[in-house]
């Protein structure tokens, strides 16, 4: 099959799997920082969350008496 392929022809084969491979472990990476991104929103959501139930739990309290 090779010997019906010109060297142009295996040229533009080469160079665009060679752009391909590029493109995907640049799309890992990007992948890898946005689950990263995500994964500490994630964090920061639930620290908030816990500082809102704090706050509510305090604003519900009865107030002390003197």
């Amino acid at each position: 099959m090779e010997a019906e392929w010109t060297e142009e022809t295996m040229q533009r084969i080469t160079a665009e799997n060679t752009a391909l491979k590029q493109r995907v472990r640049q799309l890992t990476a990007d992948n890898r920082t946005l689950d990263e991104r995500l994964k500490a929103a994630r964090s920061n959501l639930r620290f908030q969350d816990r500082r809102v139930a704090d706050l509510e739990a305090r604003v519900t309290e009865p107030a002390p008496k003197s």
